[in-house]
């Protein structure tokens, strides 16, 4: 099993070794932005890497309830997918830019939108992941109109076999798995259910973090693949 990558220079050499992605020119016009955002905790089994996750407001139109990482929409005024994810962060999470350092942007999934098993609306998601240096500094500010509740989960977990399950669906003859993972957190006394597309981007930041494949069969959906660039 890999050592724990702890060491910020460390992190970002991972990812640099992970296939990197360049910064469109111009955004496809459906494009949306997400912030993977790590920090490090001293764990039961030394320092471990956590992610931060939000809770949905159960008032949205979309995707009500869910788990999610912070991110949304771009703005004509957001320069990249980074300025997307950042400003998304702070406006549903109170995270200010200054505390975080960038690492890495990762490739973009196509998302498709599926209602009776058909593709409704497609756009590109994007994720940019940062390293908190100090989780004190952060001082959570969930915005009530977008955000029920904010929690962290080790990043490991979505390696890990243990409170995992998954369903099998199809999609034009296609046979995929969506992965779910139950937590509970103890700070928050609540169970949290993580599953979709969000487990599939924390499965593969995991694989890049700590060099592995997960214990389990991913068998993501082809319509989550990446563009070529």
């Amino acid at each position: 099993m890999s050592s724990t990558p702890t060491d910020l220079q460390f992190l970002i050499q991972r990812f640099q070794n992970y296939k990197s992605h360049h910064l469109p020119l111009h955004f496809p016009a459906k494009s949306s932005a997400v912030l993977v955002c790590i920090y490090q905790e001293q764990g039961e089994d030394g320092n471990e890497l956590r992610v931060i996750l939000t809770k949905r407001s159960s008032t949205l139109s979309s995707h009500p309830g869910e788990v999610a990482l912070p991110g949304g929409k771009r703005d004509q005024e957001d320069a990249d997918d980074i300025a997307t994810a950042l400003r998304e962060a702070r406006e549903e999470i109170g995270l200010d830019p200054s505390l975080v350092t960038i690492i890495s942007v990762l490739q973009p999934f196509v998302n498709k939108s599926l209602l009776g098993g058909v593709c409704r609306r497609e756009c590109q998601l994007y994720q940019s992941s940062v390293f908190l240096q100090d989780k004190k500094a952060f001082k959570q500010l969930p915005n009530p109109a977008e955000v029920e509740d904010i929690f962290d989960v080790p990043l490991e977990m979505f390696l890990k076999d243990k409170n995992r399950r998954a369903e099998e669906r199809e999609h034009e003859g296609e046979r995929y798995l969506l992965h779910y993972f139950d937590y509970y957190s103890e700070d928050k006394e609540k169970n949290f259910v993580i599953w979709a597309l969000t487990a599939g981007i924390l499965i593969r930041v995991a694989s890049i973090v700590y060099q592995r494949s997960p214990e389990f069969q991913e068998l993501k959906p082809s319509f989550w693949k990446q563009p070529s660039n």
